[in-house]
């Protein structure tokens, strides 16, 4: 299994094994990002030109490329060299002219004498009141008019590759693809109406009108589902290799849960006791949890976590909560000693400032059981980190661990299971595409009494009026942020951007009311800015998206992010989260710079009329798209070549649970469709897979 399989051979040799193409050209085709003949099979037409023969030019819309029968008419020899060669022709109804530059000797006239007929394919222009066609693209004797294609595929191209260079290399490249069996699940296939692989390629090459150059064409599809199927088998197969480590059932008694629950001031909502049931129902089980917890900011997730973490310590074991960097470890830990003191257990937190005798002592507690959950930060995967038993390991996830980074930390063995929480709401077809391989539960409800947060736009020109009414705010007692905006790529911009704002509100708020935060700051004094911010002492505190993160603090409740238009929308509505969390009616202000864009203001407007996260991602997808939302490769989606997920979610929902059932029938591919499948796996490159198959 660990070799490319024979049949592939041929498509993963170089480039120039194909006719046509030199080692010189090979490198012009790495722009694209085609290195391999097999490369070229998914680098699809983008539009098409229809070439199909008509009676006359006349009547047609110019400029536009046409395909008419004409007779030869008189030639106009260039008067200057290198200047315009002309000959005259006519078609059914009118006469234009055919024009060549550097014409040679009498080259056009043995090659098109007068009065022979012909068919010309080219782009016709409209010069001096009269259609010319400028070198055609095919001028061929009436006998060869089939040579010229009905609709002829344009390919997306660069530096170096030309249209015909790129249509003549997917004819060689087509010319390799074997036959292979099928993977796709027979009643998928019949329902869909696709065609098999191989005539799918075929006919996304050869497209006979521009309906065919859609991602809705049966051919276009079917190559986006084997996509995506790749995907989602590679994700199964991931699951698949941490389920089949064997977990130990957790034996919860409840009797710390129900005393957090007496104690709590409101009831939980049905989706927290549904995600809370979903994870304990997991942890009973003999296999080890691989689950998400998905929620909007305030819905709620600290309490699952925290029940969850209960039932690790009630079945006899420990949990421990990890959190991206220290002020969010520290947060965790303000809000859960309340709930640990319901429960009666013993929380305790572990970073990387622990030294000396202190660090010493936690680690022996720890050790001897006598901690029974633990809060910290990376710092807890150390060597020195010894549990006496843990059950349920917390990663809150707020800077995403790919799939790898998740196996990495069901590899510290210990059969524990792992629960993953996230604040992102992610589309449902993004969520797929990174989280495939891991159980999801959903919080998609807001626990009762968050007051709704009054979003505002307003423009940079009203910068005084702002700062007047945050003036006034604080005056009341109130606590505000300011959010820079990013400006270019690099921290060092972002950073004077929030040095000068700084100044700049200083100067007009008062010394002492103003504090700073920005990515560049040593941890001490982020941390020490932050927690003036959290005890009040400082009334604004003006940062960067450091703040982004889970900073909690109730006494804030004004929200005021400076060029609002250059943020994603997903993290507009994480900045905004920060308000909203006490007693006081919050608001938001988005600042916009003039003149604003009309998907700009479309954008921003979203959010002033939502809340809800869910929503604000799914719009956000389809206004910026994939790449942009994401923002780097590495975030652990993959690059699609021919599915689109902002139009095909509902496809790899279908690829998702196709995928699933294929392993539970036929857990190592041995069968008919699973060996089509790895052929599939090594196709679309899927290397991790067929690694994660060897392994099994």
């Amino acid at each position: 299994m660990n070799t490319r399989p024979e049949p592939l051979f041929p498509l993963f040799a170089s480039l120039d094994t194909l006719t046509g193409v030199g080692p010189k050209t090979a490198q012009h085709f790495a722009g694209l990002g085609v290195i391999a003949p097999r490369d070229l099979l998914f680098t699809l037409p983008q539009s098409g030109i229809d070439r199909r023969l008509i009676a006359s030019v006349e009547g047609a819309v110019l400029p536009a490329t046409l395909t008419v029968a004409v007779t030869i008419g008189k030639h106009a020899p260039a008067r200057t060299k290198g200047g315009a060669y002309r000959i005259q022709v006519e078609d059914d109804k009118t006469a234009f002219q055919l024009v060549f530059f550097h014409a040679r000797g009498d080259y056009w006239h043995r090659q098109l004498p007068e009065g022979s007929r012909r068919i010309v394919s080219g782009r016709v222009e409209r010069f001096d009141n009269m259609p010319q066609m400028v070198h055609p693209d095919f001028l061929v004797p009436e006998a060869e008019a089939d040579s010229i294609p009905k609709f002829e595929p344009v390919y997306p191209l660069t530096n170096g590759v030309t249209q015909k260079l790129m249509y003549k290399a997917t004819r060689g490249a087509l010319a390799l693809v074997p036959d292979m069996g099928e993977w796709i699940d027979p009643n998928q296939l019949a329902q869909s109406g696709w065609p098999d692989f191989k005539a799918a390629v075929f006919a996304a090459h050869d497209p006979e009108t521009l309906n065919d150059v859609s991602s809705l064409a049966p051919a276009r599809e079917r190559l986006a589902y084997d996509e995506l199927f790749a995907h989602q088998i590679t994700l199964a197969l991931a699951r698949q290799v941490e389920r089949r480590k064997k977990g130990r059932p957790a034996l919860p008694t409840g009797v710390l849960q129900a005393k957090v629950l007496a104690d709590l001031p409101y009831t939980p909502t049905g989706a927290q006791s549904r995600a809370i049931s979903e994870i304990i129902a997991d942890m009973q089980t003999d296999q080890r949890m691989n689950r998400l917890l998905q929620g909007d900011v305030g819905a709620g997730k600290t309490l699952v976590a925290f029940m969850s973490l209960l039932a690790a310590v009630e079945s006899g074991g420990q949990g421990v909560l990890m959190a991206p960097t220290e002020i969010l470890a520290r947060q965790h830990m303000q809000g859960l000693q309340p709930l640990a003191q319901s429960a009666g257990v013993v929380l305790e937190i572990l970073t990387g400032r622990d030294k000396g005798a202190e660090r010493a002592a936690k680690l022996a507690a720890l050790e001897r059981g006598d901690i029974h959950v633990l809060v910290g930060t990376h710092a807890v995967f150390q060597e020195t980190v010894v549990f006496n038993d843990l059950r349920l390991a917390v990663v809150d996830e707020q800077h995403r661990f790919g799939v790898r980074q998740r196996l990495e930390l069901g590899r510290k063995g210990r059969q524990a299971d792992v629960l993953v929480m996230t604040a992102t709401p992610i589309p449902r077809s993004l969520a797929l595409a990174q989280y495939g391989d891991m159980d999801v539960s959903v919080l998609d409800e807001k626990p009762p009494g968050r007051k709704p947060i009054q979003t505002v736009l307003v423009s940079t020109d009203r910068y005084d009026e702002v700062t007047e009414r945050l003036r006034a705010a604080m005056a009341d007692g109130r606590q505000c942020y300011w959010v820079c905006p990013l400006v270019e790529e690099s921290e060092v911009s972002d950073l004077t951007a929030a040095e000068e704002r700084f100044k700049r509100l200083r100067a007009t708020l008062g010394d002492g009311v103003v504090g700073l935060v920005h990515g560049q700051m040593p941890p001490q004094e982020k941390d020490a800015a932050m927690a003036a911010f959290q005890r009040g002492e400082t009334k604004l505190l003006v940062a960067t998206t450091v703040i982004e993160v889970g900073v909690d603090v109730p006494n804030a409740s004004i929200m005021v992010i400076e060029r609002a238009e250059s943020f994603g929308l997903a993290q507009l509505h994480q900045l905004r989260g920060r308000v909203g969390r006490g007693s006081a009616a919050s608001s938001c202000l988005l600042m916009y710079q003039n003149p604003l864009s009309e998907t700009g203001r479309q954008r921003l407007e979203v959010l002033r009329e939502t809340e809800d996260g869910f929503v604000i991602a799914e719009t956000d997808l389809k206004m910026r798209g994939t790449g942009d939302l994401i923002g780097t490769a590495q975030s652990g989606v993959p690059r699609f070549k021919v599915a689109d997920l902002e139009k095909q979610a509902a496809l790899m929902a279908v690829a998702q649970s196709d995928a699933r059932k294929l392993l539970n029938d036929d857990p190592k591919l041995e069968g008919d469709r699973g060996r089509s499948a790895r052929l599939l796996l090594w196709l679309m490159r899927q290397d991790e897979a067929i690694r994660l198959i060897s392994v099994g």
